[in-house]
């Protein structure tokens, strides 16, 4: 319970910017289930408030999720009761979906926070943004409805850094770069996302030479935007693919336009990784709620180290 300071403003408006109650939908919900009273009566989300009213919120308890908590062993990197940031291995995949219902990210999150509040009613995770299944590395999780409208803000606002290592085919031919183009949907396979002309979706990456090798070199890659497969589909599209990236060209058998890249040495080094070589390395945010500048480092894990070291003594 609390009054109203503001005059002439609308009931939803002045709801959105009370802590706790951070999103217009939240609001929208709360507002039909007629849970928020002004001088003891439900209003409509249109009452404009004149000021000196006494407003009554009543915040139900958040539904239990219908994901299924399990024991997964996490790489938790950091954690406050607001959020926390994970060190994702490579193959698993971050939420439910049709064919992997079990063993994700969320499924190990719900078991091991005890103290979420919620994300749009429901008793679960908010994933801010996602890894793909293959690609290692760091992503942030907000454990209530708050911290994930801010952080969300912020990805669309470009203002989280996430900084990729991938190792690719090929040198490209400037040590920076940046790729921008419209990305979506194949039209040729609906499970892959392209670079189109037209009716796709703006995409920029930033890309900056590390290391340079025989036939391959590492990239530090850094996100604008955030398309599904987008640095993996840029790369490929500069044609520099992901090594050992079985979608976009990675584990391809035609490297005559890469010196040194002999069938034998190109199958050893493919030998040495089942995935993309793509580990999301460094991340930087605010922090949604105590408002401090956040980052974070992961080391590359097992398969990439043994493929660097391998690609380097060529």
């Amino acid at each position: 319970m609390e009054v109203a300071e503001k005059v002439d403003e609308r009931i939803d408006k002045y709801l959105s910017d009370v802590r706790g109650i951070a999103t217009r939908s939240q609001v929208q919900r709360l507002l039909r289930a007629d849970l928020v009273l002004v001088g003891g009566k439900p209003v409509k989300p249109s009452f404009h408030l004149k000021g000196g009213e006494t407003v009554t919120v009543t915040v139900p308890d958040p539904e239990p999720s219908t994901v299924e908590a399990e024991d997964i062993d996490l790489d938790i990197i950091y954690e406050d009761g607001d959020i926390l940031v994970v060190n994702k291995r490579a193959g698993m995949v971050v939420h439910p979906a049709p064919g992997a219902r079990s063993g994700t990210l969320v499924n190990a999150l719900l078991a091991h926070c005890k103290d979420l509040s919620g994300i749009g009613g429901v008793l679960r995770p908010g994933i801010v943004h996602r890894l793909d299944k293959d690609t290692s590395g760091l992503l942030v999780v907000a454990k209530h409805d708050e911290a994930h409208a801010k952080l969300s803000e912020d990805l669309s606002l470009r203002k989280i850094e996430r900084i990729y290592d991938a190792v690719v085919w090929g040198v490209p031919r400037e040590d920076k770069d940046t790729v921008e183009t419209l990305i979506g949907r194949s039209r040729s396979d609906r499970k892959k996302m392209a670079v189109l002309r037209r009716d796709g979706r703006a995409a920029v990456t930033h890309f900056e030479v590390v290391e340079k090798y025989a036939f391959s070199s590492r990239l530090a890659v850094k996100l604008e935007t955030g398309r599904t497969h987008q640095i993996r589909v840029h790369l490929a599209h500069s044609g520099h693919p992901v090594f050992g990236d079985p979608t976009y060209g990675g584990r391809r058998r035609k490297y005559g336009g890469y010196p040194g890249a002999t069938m034998s040495r190109a199958r050893e080094c493919l030998e040495l990784i089942d995935r993309q070589a793509l580990h999301a390395a460094r991340l930087g945010f605010t922090h949604p709620i105590e408002k401090v500048l956040m980052e974070f480092t992961a080391p590359l894990p097992d398969d990439m180290n043994s493929l660097i070291s391998a690609v380097r003594e060529i």
